[in-house]
């Protein structure tokens, strides 16, 4: 913890590593968001079957 307030907060770097990240050059693939959406559906389903019985 102290290696961790030293370098991370004293530098203000939420990449320690160095790692260069091009996350606006990436594409965001359509199966991530169709993948979530329907996660969400298969777990709220439960929930909601219950709430309304």
């Amino acid at each position: 913890s102290i290696v961790h307030l030293t370098f991370l907060h004293e530098s203000g770097s939420n990449n320690p590593l160095g790692i260069i990240s091009h996350c606006d050059k990436i594409p965001f693939h359509s199966y991530v968001t169709t993948k979530d959406i329907l996660e969400f559906i298969l777990l709220c389903t439960p929930f909601l079957t219950l709430t309304c019985l």
